[in-house]
């Protein structure tokens, strides 16, 4: 489990931003496939006759599914979309509660029922969350741990309850997947419980509320389990001890030596007399709590056991882990029988009626059969061997080439998930972005319509890269990861508004020519293009232009801010989104941002509905997007000076140093010569900074001027005057349609300005 930064500026950033960022993420075109690793399952089994039981999966792409199972197959019902990092561990309590705990610190809790409904996030970890676990027969308790040795025990009936008239009723309240809570402090309460020194009492400035935290763990927790009543603990992680504690009061009641590595998962039987624990030193061990001590080990895995499932009776234990192998082991008599092996480690088990449910660090889900009704039946079939008790026993019996032989070769059903992104580079034109898959497929993706243009299949991802390489300069206006299995694109402020390219470039009709689009602000509108008729529906006119989007915390630092900031005047103030920007709607991108308040959220964009404001998104968002007001930018000017060729007969006239936007083309500098030398203009053409207007580009006033009103007819002018001439850098003859940033990064190659001549090319 790798640390990374969160969508916005919370305690676990790895860098501090001063500006909320805004990332979306491209989903596959299947949105009913998970694309990244399963971390956890939970089984619902129908309460009336025929009906169908549920699946929920829990993944390291973000999201949860929960799947209708059948005779036939499984469907995929409903995908619960709100956690902004990876799905760590997932719980069902009472019939229609879903509980989940994610990487981005919260735990959610859901109408499992639902259409992905999202009825509470709880807020008080301060890192990752890893593990969760409930009362079966207890439908108020549900106890999270997770880095640093926290360990919450949340009473559901209080912290579901509505909060009193001082704050707001749908205070957090994330039905839409987004925290509408005043505050990012945590806002959900916990009944009181009585109080003891293992208590730490946490009372927040907005709520008064008494979250108890059961304090002793020095370590990150990685592993927890409950009896049914909720009458007892158990926990265990890095510091290789397993907790006991009384969830009631949250203190401690016992501590249990043995393992000599982490402890990654946890068992208890329906009494809480016994507990069963896997470790990474491979074992598996049985505490009987009465007594304080370990009754059995079990030396059944070749390495770390990270998952366990017991049978109802808790007289046979199924173990995964890191082997690949899934083991079944009779408690009492120590036997043991490997069910099968997998391609990937084992990540969680969940039994069902007579099978087993296998998630692993691949995206798809595998039940095999197990007889979990009648576990017997399985060493009748042959093939077992005795657990030893030391870890090294079945490490050497490996060793040795004696590896038991798998009961199963295939499983019984499946439900496949799509091939998780492992790879990409974004190519020179800031556009495309290329990757590579688990299955080796190898695509080229657009990331300001996100979606893939070219499938290569499977092909060398670096000779593909090198295949598409461009000479062209344009700055680095976003940033991407794939730690969700799929491109998440990072939108920074002012970095992501350096990017600008010509309307034709961009082959956008209907614009001059010249015009400068930017990339940022178009991808934005293109991003919310399905949002801005919905908030115009809901507010009508106000809805677009002149928003006020400060809130009072922040008015003075951002009323100095916008103070300084650009309006895009070459750009119209409305909705139109461009067909360069334009995202598809059959598999709508995701936003992970955050604003002034609630924390950070997720959602399809086709899932917004209008009411989200400054309080959901960064304010510099909505500035540009409503109100069509940039940033300050720096570095878009490129500036250089003018020379004729050694040896040229012509010169023309300069004051100097010249400067022009750098995406400026080389034949505009060619214009530039030509009008000097054939239309004879007169020099006080150029402006007080050296800028000439045949440079300016999509800031020349109109009516257009001088040499640049050629391009009226359609027929560029460096092509239709006489003499011809030539551009060239470092003695290098320049192409036409070079910009000067490219010519700046790959044909000058020094820090200082540049340096571009001009001559006449004879006999043409």
């Amino acid at each position: 489990m790798h640390r990374v930064a969160s969508a916005g500026n919370t305690s676990g950033s790895v860098r501090p931003r001063k500006e909320k960022r805004l990332t979306y993420v491209l989903n596959d075109a299947d949105g009913t496939k998970h694309c990244a690793g399963i971390n956890c399952l939970a089984v619902l089994k129908s309460t009336v006759a025929d009906g169908f039981d549920h699946l929920f999966t829990g993944s390291r792409d973000g999201t949860l599914k929960r799947w209708e199972l059948t005779e036939d197959g499984s469907t995929c019902s409903t995908t619960f979309e709100s956690h902004v990092d990876w799905v760590n561990d997932a719980v069902l309590v009472g019939g229609n509660t879903l509980v989940s705990c994610s990487s981005d610190t919260t735990v959610k809790v859901w109408n499992c029922l639902s259409e992905g409904t999202c009825t509470r996030t709880l807020r008080q970890h301060t890192d990752y969350v890893t593990c969760l676990a409930a009362a079966d027969k207890n439908r108020n308790i549900v106890a999270s741990g997770g880095l640093g040795g926290e360990v919450f025990i949340w009473d559901l009936e209080t912290a579901l309850a509505p909060q009193s008239k001082s704050s707001d009723p749908t205070e957090d309240d994330c039905s839409n997947g987004v925290n509408g809570s005043g505050s990012s402090l945590p806002v959900t309460s916990l009944r009181p419980i009585n109080s003891s020194n293992n208590i730490s009492l946490h009372t927040t400035q907005s709520q008064g509320y008494v979250p108890m935290a059961a304090k002793g763990h020095k370590e990150s927790v990685y592993a927890l389990a409950m009896n049914e009543s909720g009458t007892l603990l158990v926990s265990g992680g890095t510091e290789k001890v397993v907790r006991v504690w009384d969830p009631r009061t949250g203190s401690k009641t016992m501590k249990l030596r043995g393992h000599t590595d982490n402890i990654r998962a946890l068992l208890l039987d329906s009494s809480g007399r016994f507990c069963l624990s896997g470790s990474s030193d491979s074992m598996i061990r049985l505490w009987d709590l009465g007594q304080q001590r370990c009754m059995h080990s079990y030396a059944v895995h070749t390495d770390s056991v990270w998952a366990l499932a017991s049978t109802s009776t808790f007289s046979h234990v199924y173990s995964g882990g890191r082997d690949l192998s899934l083991y079944l082991t009779d408690l009492a008599t120590r036997e043991s029988v490997l069910l099968c092996t997998k391609e990937h480690p084992i990540l969680q088990l969940a039994l069902h009626d007579d099978g087993i449910w296998v998630a692993a660090t691949d995206s798809s889900v595998h039940r095999w059969p197990a007889e979990g009704r009648n576990p017997q039946k399985v060493f009748q079939r042959g093939g077992s061997f005795l657990a030893g008790n030391l870890s090294f026993s079945r490490a050497r019996v490996s060793l040795e080439g004696s590896t038991p032989v798998p009961v199963y070769k295939e499983p019984s059903f499946s439900i496949p998930g799509t091939a998780g992104i492992v790879q990409h580079e974004i190519l020179n034109n800031r556009r495309h972005v290329l990757t590579k898959d688990t299955a080796g497929m190898v695509k080229l993706w657009e990331i300001t319509r996100g979606v893939v243009i070219e499938n290569y299949g499977q092909v060398s991802f670096e000779k593909k890269k090198e295949e598409l390489f461009e000479m062209v300069s344009i700055p680095a206006w976003f940033s991407v990861d794939t730690r969700l299995g799929n491109l998440a694109v990072h939108l920074d402020t002012p970095q992501c508004f350096s990017a600008e390219m010509y309307s034709a470039d961009l082959n956008i009709s209907g614009k001059p020519e010249d015009d400068k689009v930017n990339l940022a602000r178009e991808t934005l509108k293109g991003l919310l293009g399905d949002w801005f008729p919905k908030r115009r529906q809901r507010f009508g006119s106000q809805a677009s232009g002149n928003m006020e989007v400060q809130s009072g915390k922040d008015i003075s630092s951002r009323s100095i801010a916008l103070s300084r900031v650009e309006v895009d005047g070459n750009s119209e103030n409305d909705s139109m989104v461009y067909p360069p920007f334009e995202f598809s709607l059959a598999a709508p991108p995701s936003i992970i941002t955050e604003g002034s308040q609630g924390g950070p959220w997720r959602k399809k964009i086709t899932d917004l509905d209008g009411t989200e404001d400054e309080k959901d998104f960064p304010w510099w968002v909505l500035d540009c997007v409503l109100n069509n007001r940039l940033p300050p930018r720096e570095n878009t000017k490129c500036s250089f000076y003018l020379h004729p060729c050694e040896g040229s007969t012509i010169q023309i006239l300069t004051q100097g140093k010249l400067s022009a936007p750098r995406i400026l083309r080389i034949h505009k500098v060619v214009n530039y010569v030509v009008e000097k030398m054939v239309l004879d203009k007169p020099l006080d053409n150029l402006n007080s900074d050296g800028m000439f207007p045949g440079l300016a580009g999509g800031q020349l006033p109109h009516p257009v001027t001088g040499a640049d009103g050629s391009l009226k007819s359609g027929v560029k002018p460096w092509q239709k005057l006489k003499p011809s001439i030539e551009i060239l850098c470092n003695n290098q003859v320049l192409s036409p349609d070079m910009s000067l940033a490219t010519v700046r990064t790959y044909i000058w190659k020094k820090p200082e300005d540049l340096v571009l001549n001009y001559r006449v090319v004879q006999g043409r």
